[in-house]
């Protein structure tokens, strides 16, 4: 018996429809990037045809669920920058990414990757603050949400906001991908790289949280 998570039959086919993670993306790369303070659950995303990085992280984790997947994300960390969190995948053993951002080379990745540390590692020189500045510094361990499905039931189709699951990515602990050494001597990015990643920025309107804005 198939197990639709509390989406109607339409949102379903629609998810479905996405048919591979690369699919989820492009959906994601089509939605203009929201610039609210919210949370919104997949069904609202959906509905709305909008997400920032949180909530395309959350929707893309869901509709990885509806693909087959385990509906995994994880965290990365940043000093002087939001954080992002990112939805991640296996196959055939190597890792790749879906996510949502305000900046071009923080989305996508093949799974190509053998460990998540080195699918991590790939958005070092693109995570870069308006300064220029290289400020990824940990991650968390992936996070499956089904883990929520008995404290939130119904989680992926809730119409309040999804804040408590930002607020477990606080919590959980995460590692530190630079010694203070290296810390020391990072450089700047220079500007053509600076504004290669600021193709179709939107700016943020007084956000809340850290990960809105990535």
């Amino acid at each position: 018996m198939r197990r639709d998570f509390g989406f109607t039959p339409r949102e379903w086919s629609a998810l479905r429809a996405l048919g591979t993670p690369f699919g989820i993306q492009r959906t994601l790369e089509a939605m203009p990037y929201h610039v609210a303070t919210t949370a919104w659950a997949p069904r609202r995303v959906l509905r709305e045809g909008t997400a920032h990085c949180l909530e395309g992280a959350i929707f893309a984790a869901a509709a990885l669920r509806v693909l087959g997947h385990a509906p995994m994300v994880l965290d990365l960390e940043a000093v002087q920058d939001t954080d992002h969190v990112i939805a991640v995948y296996r196959r055939r053993g190597h890792w790749g990414a879906i996510a949502k951002s305000n900046f071009s080379g923080l989305r996508y990745r093949e799974p190509v990757y053998r460990s998540v540390r080195e699918l991590v590692m790939s958005y070092f020189e693109s995570y870069i603050n308006l300064r220029g500045e290289r400020t990824l510094r940990a991650y968390s361990g992936p996070i499956d949400l089904a883990r929520f499905d008995r404290t939130h039931p119904g989680w992926m189709t809730s119409e309040d906001d999804l804040w408590w699951i930002p607020e477990h990515l606080l919590r959980v602990s995460h590692t530190r991908i630079l010694t203070a050494a290296m810390t020391r001597h990072l450089s700047r990015v220079d500007r053509r790289s600076l504004d290669a990643g600021l193709v179709g920025y939107r700016e943020p309107l007084g956000l809340r949280d850290r990960w809105t804005e990535a």
